[in-house]
């Protein structure tokens, strides 16, 4: 298949490249930006007047819920979430049923994801054995079998002594660990400690739940030198602590959900368990510097939190619902939205979901580290046309994902993905 994609505002962060211009594609790899070849005759032409065409987004969180959770999110309409949310590359967590913790298991995810012909889907493997926090996973072996790094999830390791080995042993052969920032026993409440938790009668995560965890975490970066990556970074303590972490050196990065960027406690309204997350959702000084960090490159990625959950799950009191939104279809639009808000060029918007994600990935994706998160010649064709006019409501009906629940449930979102191209085939374009 050849694909030419015409007269589009070509945008690449990580190499600068920012101009109207075509991209054509063939065999799978970008072979011009700019002017096509005379003698290339495209069997497919998708006009990008009036768009921007960019890097596939590359998601650093995202739940697929199989194996083991089908009856929440089957891989095969989480994946077309993916594509239809112009994610042409994404990161999984291990907590599925079996967990992630033997390469058998890992191999089979990735042959389903592959047959499927969408997304690309990158396992972390499970950092302990059955996330239990005892005994570590075999690392050398889950790597082989194509992890890209190793996670506890949402599971905190009671025993920072084991924390500690992983951390040695990850460092000693070069593999990334990826840490929640969460403290065991302060991190079991269902809402952000504060008045209005204590109004509403809910059980309060402190943001010392997360600072705790963080001072820990850079104590043993410093003595074990390991790469760690912190995930969805929560209060504007954590911010300030990242920031003197990466000031000092230390090789860490950090994320922020979709969630936590927009939304405060006070989205919870009248115990709405959409708004039953995790990490809490805190108060609005948080949440201004979560945008503040994001821009400036304290927070290194905006994910989209992806956690498909059934009806019936969140059919309950907000205490007993089961955390988790819908998110991979709202990546592009929540971020076009932080950047509008934040008076950032599209170059910065972009950047904090295709080419910053994939330097956190770095060296783990193999072969594919030169083309991931980037429009290169020669690379592998992920690429994505976006819209940044307009705006689509948020619906069940509009929502390509078995999940349907999300906290922007009725909300009016600018802009729009309208293609979406992995590795030379279109696996996504919206209607006319």
């Amino acid at each position: 298949m050849k694909i030419l994609i015409q007269n589009g505002r070509v945008i690449d962060p990580a190499s600068g490249f920012d101009q109207t211009a075509d991209v054509a594609i063939a065999a799978g790899r970008i072979v011009a930006i700019g002017q096509a070849a005379a003698d290339f005759s495209p069997n497919r032409v998708i006009n990008a007047k009036g768009c921007i065409v960019a890097p596939g987004l590359v998601d650093l969180a995202a739940r697929l819920r199989e194996p083991g959770q089908e009856h929440a999110g089957m891989l095969e309409s989480e994946m077309a979430a993916a594509v239809a949310g112009g994610v042409t590359s994404l990161v999984c967590p291990p907590d599925t049923e079996p967990v992630l913790d033997e390469p058998g298991l890992v191999e089979m995810l990735r042959y389903r994801a592959e047959k499927l012909h969408q997304a690309r889907v990158l396992p972390l493997g499970a950092l302990t054995v059955g996330l239990k926090g005892d005994v570590l996973t075999e690392m050398s072996q889950l790597t082989v079998a194509g992890c890209v790094g190793f996670s506890q999830a949402e599971v905190p390791i009671p025993s920072t002594q084991v924390l500690q080995r992983a951390l040695q042993y990850a460092s000693t052969f070069g593999y990334a660990v990826w840490l929640r920032p969460q403290e065991l026993h302060l991190g079991k409440g269902v809402a952000a400690s504060g008045p209005l938790a204590t109004r509403m009668g809910l059980s309060g995560v402190s943001v010392a739940a997360e600072t705790i965890a963080l001072h820990t975490i850079f104590e043993l970066v410093r003595s074990t030198q390991a790469r760690v990556h912190l995930c969805r970074i929560s209060s504007a303590a954590g911010v300030a602590l990242v920031r003197q972490a990466k000031a000092e050196g230390l090789p860490v990065t950090a994320d922020v959900s979709i969630n936590s960027l927009h939304l405060t406690d006070a989205d919870m309204g009248y115990f709405d368990s959409r708004a039953r997350l995790t990490p809490v959702l805190r108060q609005q000084r948080d949440r201004d510097a979560l945008r503040a960090g994001l821009a400036d490159g304290t927070l290194d990625v905006l994910v989209s939190d992806h956690t498909p959950v059934d009806a019936d799950a969140k059919a309950l009191p907000f205490a007993e619902a089961e955390p988790g939104a819908t998110g991979l279809e709202l990546l592009w639009s929540l971020a076009l939205k932080w950047g509008q808000d934040t008076g950032l060029p599209l170059s910065q918007i972009l950047s904090r979901i295709t080419s910053a994600p994939a330097r956190v990935l770095g060296a783990s994706l193999g072969t594919l580290q030169d083309s991931v998160g980037q429009l290169a010649l020669g690379g592998v064709a992920d690429v994505c046309v976006l819209s940044d006019q307009g705006h689509w409501p948020v619906t069940a009906d509009a929502l390509r994902s078995q999940g349907k629940s999300t906290p922007f449930s009725g909300y009016e979102l600018p802009g729009r993905v309208l293609a979406t191209v992995v590795g030379g085939h279109v696996a996504f374009q919206a209607p006319a």
